[in-house]
């Protein structure tokens, strides 16, 4: 028998491996999802027999096969030098003929060319224009000329010759490529690879287009992979780019290139004046603000499926609470703006900027729930939809792109910090202007708690008036959250200059920076610094000068994660798990090119930048990730957040009077569920102080559901004991056509509640049924009370005991009274006054003194 050679092939993170003598070829593999389970194919079980239809069919034999050692270790250096050469050539290049010239003189490009990697792909048989041959010519000059399926993975990775026999690696993978491609029994004898599947070609070239443009700041297609290995390289050696200390708040001496430093931070429950002056200063420049969401994350950790169509789908449709997480961004934004209106009179309408991606349909169903809800009474005008695009998803190991098949690369959004350059490349700057705004706040849609109180408006209106470029709004940091870090970065300059500003450190950077989370470790930042939380007030002129510069930094804060799993489903159906990542940026490291120059060096100047800092439920609660079955974590589930959420509700309403069971810690209700519901409308404030002034005395006891969905409600002494539901369709005004579309006019026809001395009690929530969702609002209830207003409906309740079940529903334009009498109840239904049918029979008139908003009731 002659001696076997071995040869080592990488294919798409997989390492194969060829033992091949004369009278066998065997194939071994091994990947990042096995450890020591690999497999044998050999050519006497992998032939073709006859099967009883007089088909052809293929066995494959899975033998267990001993530990195939890894690949030899990635030459970085190599192809580091190889790329960055190749970027420079094409900078220099003024035109794509020019470009093409330098792509061409590439070896990667040649050897593809020169040994049929290009027939072998099927695209010898595409009519491509030129463009698009650049594009492919960029790819495979890349490196990753195997998204193309042409079979040329084997080379090393410096260009050179095949690591083995080119007739036995060869005469091995097509052994491999005839066994899976002939499962299906068809027996044609054509290679596949000539075969285009045009739908994924014009696939592969958009992604490859939007890469190659929306990254020209670092040089396209190749400079993506550039920055992809260089952040790769600096991981897997632990090198770091930057000179750094961590330092506590006593001032260093020395002279470092970058110092990082606790940061001082504008304490909201600290000092309670100056927090109502900072929301007031809000208030007043909501005319000013925009709104920005980025929504193009994939969220992949929260699980979110179609129950009917089985379709992935993106956290802006999550159900929560009653509503997609989408809409409760847009009540809390209307909520602002009708206390705006409420006190000064005047109607505005925010302009909102939101950020999607093609990732899970993103865009189109965001797009779709915006249509199918008449853009939320605002016009679609006030709406500025932008997508981001999708960037190849890398192996950990050498960078390498993944892919699910042919023209296939597995791709992810790019992080939200691409949302500075897109918006300028998008103009939705311009757009910004065109609505005469100076600055917006930006939110995260998983984010449930981020508007509570006073914190965003606070933000913004010490954005306005104080004139700061950026702003964060920050909290405690959990003990091991998955969350970063604001710091005060201090850099020393070669000229003897120093700049200061406030920043991010993301967690995934911590090993970097040689932070460590731990309360006992020497760099423990546990209570020094606080939490990123991605709630930002930003001046859009400052942010438009980063988006349109023309280099990395409109690309802020480029990192590569790649401690997580990257899970796809390649062409065969099999699911992969391959340890990996993408290039991404954040949107918060914009901070890092707004910092404030100084000629000497100083801690207490005035930045651009700053941060108000909260209370942790009041800033942030995320929805981010599904609760795992019997998981007693609740941290960053919809479960937890919900928790929070009703103890915001706890110190809203203990305040004023009403007795209600305190909610306790996590653990206490994993698998028991809350001990009550309570959920109101942010129109009811949204500032605390003015939700207030509308409940005073009674109780909640433990067991009981409320929900108040109108924002002219009067709470006086009510007992709960069990479900109580208030319910409107004109909770904040009414619709009007305006130019052909609905627009909601606030103020206007307005239903109404009051409850003045009523004791409620039914038997409320089911709470021992296994079909309650509690985070979804979704529970079964053996009775409960509701009350249904329709149009400008209004409904009374003085004086009275409402037990059992009940539904008191009340048409539009009528006033409903329930008062008790010796016989039971009185329900009186009368016609509302025609003078108070715009305006209601009673409102709450807005009041500003001292620095405060105070509410007077006025009735007719």
């Amino acid at each position: 028998m002659a001696p076997a050679t071995t040869s080592l092939l990488n294919y798409n993170g997989i390492y194969f491996t060829f033992s091949a003598a004369s009278e066998s070829h065997a194939l071994f593999f091994k990947s990042n999802r096995f450890s020591t389970n690999k497999f044998l194919i050999n050519n006497s079980v992998s032939s073709v027999q006859p099967s009883p239809s007089g088909r052809r069919r293929t066995l494959v034999s899975t033998v267990p096969v001993e530990y195939v050692p890894p690949a030899p270790n990635f030459d970085f250096t190599n192809e580091l030098n190889r790329l960055r050469i190749l970027r420079s050539g094409l900078s220099g290049s003024k035109t794509l003929k020019d470009k093409i010239h330098v792509v061409d003189s590439d070896s990667k490009v040649k050897r593809f060319f020169r040994r049929d990697g290009y027939e072998r792909s099927g695209l010898n048989n595409v009519n491509l224009d030129e463009y698009e041959l650049y594009l492919i010519k960029c790819i495979v000059a890349a490196g990753q000329e195997h998204v193309l399926g042409s079979g040329y993975d084997d080379m090393d990775s410096s260009g050179g010759e095949f690591v083995s026999a080119r007739s036995t690696l060869k005469s091995a993978l097509y052994s491999l490529v005839e066994i899976i491609e002939k499962w299906d029994g068809n027996d044609d004898d054509h290679h596949v690879n000539k075969k285009v599947d045009s739908v994924e070609l014009n696939s592969l070239l958009k992604t490859l287009r939007d890469v190659e443009e929306f990254y020209d700041c670092i040089g396209g297609i190749i400079g993506y992979q550039l920055m992809v290995l260089e952040l790769l390289h600096q991981s897997v050696h632990g090198e770091k780019d930057i000179k750094f200390q961590l330092v506590n708040n006593s001032n260093s001496m020395g002279t470092p290139l970058l110092e990082i430093h606790p940061p001082s931070v504008l304490d909201l429950s600290q000092d309670a004046e100056y927090a109502a002056q900072a929301a007031l200063w809000g208030i007043e420049g909501l005319p000013q603000l925009g709104e920005i969401y980025p929504l193009g994350g994939s969220a992949d950790r929260l699980g979110l499926v179609d129950s009917v169509t089985g379709e992935c789908l993106p956290a802006a449709m999550l159900p929560y609470c009653g509503r997609t997480l989408l809409e409760g961004l847009i009540r809390d934004l209307q909520a602002r703006e009708f206390l705006y209106f409420k006190l000064y009179g005047e109607q505005c309408i925010t302009p909102v900027a939101i950020m999607t991606s093609s990732a899970k349909n993103n865009h189109q169903h965001i797009t779709l729930l915006c249509e199918r809800s008449n853009w939320f009474g605002r016009g679609q005008s006030s709406f500025k939809l932008f997508e981001q695009p999708l960037v190849p998803a890398v192996s950990a190991e050498d960078g390498q792109w993944l892919a699910k098949g042919k023209f296939v690369p597995v791709c992810k959004p790019g992080g939200h910090g691409v949302i500075w350059k897109l918006a300028y490349d998008k103009g939705v700057f311009q757009w910004f202007r065109d609505h005469r705004r100076k600055g917006a706040t930006v939110r995260q849609v998983s984010n449930v708690v981020a508007a509570t109180d006073m914190t965003m408006l606070a933000m913004a209106g010490i954005g306005l008036h104080e004139g700061k470029k950026l702003g964060f709004a920050s909290c405690k940091r959990n003990f091991g959250a998955t969350e970063g870090i604001n710091v005060l970065v201090e850099k020393g300059k070669p000229d003897g200059t120093w700049t200061y500003g406030v920043s991010c450190i993301e967690y995934t950077e911590f090993d970097k920076f040689g932070i460590t989370d731990g309360s006992h470790s020497h760099n423990s930042f546990q209570t020094e610094f606080p939490a990123n939380t991605n709630i930002l007030y930003v001046a859009l002129d400052a942010a438009e000068l980063t988006g349109s510069s023309k280099d990395e930094t409109s690309l802020p804060g480029m990192v590569l994660n790649v401690k997580k799993s990257i899970n796809f489903v390649d062409q065969y159906g099999i699911q992969h798990g391959v340890s990996g990542g993408r290039l991404e940026c954040t949107m918060q490291n914009i901070a890092d090119n707004l910092a404030n120059r100084f000629g000497t060096r100083c801690f207490k100047e005035m930045l651009d930048t700053f941060i108000v800092y909260n209370h942790r439920r009041k800033v942030t609660s995320s929805a981010k990730k599904k609760r795992k079955p019997a998981d007693m974590s609740l941290h960053q589930t919809p479960d937890g957040a919900l928790l929070d959420i009703l103890r915001n509700a706890y110190d809203l309403l203990s305040y004023c009077d009403i007795a209600l069971p305190e909610i306790g810690s996590n653990d206490i209700y994993a698998n028991s569920g809350p001990p009550y519901l309570i959920l109101l409308h942010p129109a009811l404030g949204p500032l605390w102080e003015v939700t207030r002034q509308k409940f005073h005395g009674g109780s909640i006891s433990e067991g009981s559901e409320l929900q108040v969905e109108v924002s002219e409600f009067l709470w006086r002494n009510v007992q709960l004991d069990g479900s109580l539901m208030i319910m409107a369709e004109n909770v904040i005004g009414s619709h009007m056509d305006r130019k052909h579309e609905s627009i909601l006019q606030y103020g206007y026809r307005c239903a109404r509640c009051k409850l003045e001395n009523v004791n409620i009690q039914n038997k409320g929530i089911d709470w021992s049924s296994d079909k309650n969702i509690y985070w979804k609002h979704d529970v079964q209830r053996f009775e409960s009370l509701q009350v249904i207003l329709h149009g400008n409906g209004e409904f009374e309740a003085v004086d009275v005991s409402l037990e059992g079940n009940h539904v008191f529903e009340v048409p539009d334009g009528y006033k409903m009274i329930v008062t008790s009498e010796n016989s039971g109840l009185s329900i009186n239904l009368n016609p509302i006054k025609k003078e108070c049918m715009d305006s209601g029979s009673w409102f709450w008139k807005y009041m500003l003194k001292d620095k405060h908003i105070q509410l007077e009731l006025v009735e007719f």
